[in-house]
């Protein structure tokens, strides 16, 4: 996947292709299906499939005190659009001068001259240039003057909740993290590098990983059944998430116990990504630290249980909750929604 990273860097030669613009914060489930399309439609015509995205998100420049904390930072959507199979991702500096520019404009020069859209296919609720004053039926007007198609699509529903980023991130934010795995079509994840820890883990506990300082949305505080990559190893995995109240911490933290533990070779470069799956329960303060070990020690039998579930039924795929893999035994495994 080719990777531009201002509209100058596009070839001449680059077209025609065919287009989505957004800020595709978490290449979720609806995201993925748009730009099938377009990966789809344009191996048929012979043509690019291209996604246009912006750095920094929009909202941090418009609205910065929104305090936006990103379902994917930039990294990742790149590694998570190039999965979609698209050819490239123009990927534009939000500034001053861009957010300036009308829906013409924006249309004329990105679309039509740099880009020589063949179509370009958005969602419903697609707003574009200054001010936001451009919506998919200004785009099809100009479209239409301009000579491309536009494709819209309408909002994308699973199990009754709106595919969107915004309702991603108050689910995480919630805590909900296996509601919001369905519609991201997997689980939520953060990616970092181990930080240091206060020995609390391996002195009082158990042998844990502390991650480093993490500046983008994390779930609510609370503990998890995870999946914990470490470097190239995976392993099932209790996640906390929170100030560890037990030891009167004030710091926030993210600590994951590695089930099947084995002495691993940590580096500050090591690259560690926690994906959350299931939501046990609150951090809470417990009275000691012999009740806090106690209760870790729960928390990792029905992590191991839920684990156990998932593979018996399916085999290293995170998409059901405890519940629905009982549910499900015994009937024939089926493909997730």
């Amino acid at each position: 996947m080719l990777v531009f990273h201002k509209l100058e860097d596009v070839p001449s030669n680059l077209g025609p292709t065919f287009v989505s613009v957004g800020n595709f914060d978490g290449v979720h489930r609806a995201h993925a299906h748009v730009l099938g399309e377009i990966v789809s439609r344009a191996r048929v015509s012979g043509a690019k499939a291209v996604a246009v995205t912006f750095e920094p998100h929009p909202t941090r420049i418009l609205k910065p005190e929104a305090g936006l904390k990103l379902l994917t930072p930039t990294p990742e959507k790149l590694r998570w659009l190039e999965g979609t199979g698209i050819d490239a991702v123009l990927l534009l500096p939000f500034g001053r001068d861009l957010s300036l520019m009308t829906p013409r404009q924006f249309a004329e020069r990105i679309l039509k001259k740099k880009l020589h859209a063949s179509e370009v296919h958005e969602g419903f609720n697609f707003r574009f240039g200054h001010k936001a004053a451009g919506d998919v039926n200004m785009l099809a007007e100009l479209g239409r003057e301009m000579g491309f198609e536009v494709k819209v699509y309408p909002e994308m529903k699973l199990r009754g909740e709106t595919v969107s980023s915004s309702q991603i991130r108050r689910l995480i934010s919630e805590g909900h993290v296996s509601r919001a795995r369905h519609l991201l079509a997997r689980p939520f994840g953060i990616l970092g590098n181990p930080g240091r820890g206060r020995g609390y883990g391996s002195k009082y506990t158990v042998p844990t990983i502390n991650m480093a300082r993490y500046e983008e949305l994390v779930p609510r505080d609370g503990v998890y059944i995870t999946w914990t990559r470490v470097g190239s190893e995976q392993f099932e995995s209790v996640t906390n998430v929170g100030n560890r109240p037990t030891f009167g911490a004030e710091l926030f933290a993210i600590e994951t116990h590695l089930l099947n533990f084995h002495p691993l070779e940590l580096t500050p470069d090591t690259q560690v990504e926690i994906c959350f799956l299931e939501r046990l329960r609150d951090e809470i303060k417990f009275p000691s630290v012999d009740a806090l070990r106690e209760q870790i020690a729960r928390d990792v039998k029905k992590a191991r249980r839920y684990f156990h579930l998932l593979r018996l039924q399916r085999p290293m795929d995170p998409q059901f909750t405890t519940e629905e893999i009982e549910e499900q035994r015994g009937r024939e495994p089926k493909l997730p929604l």
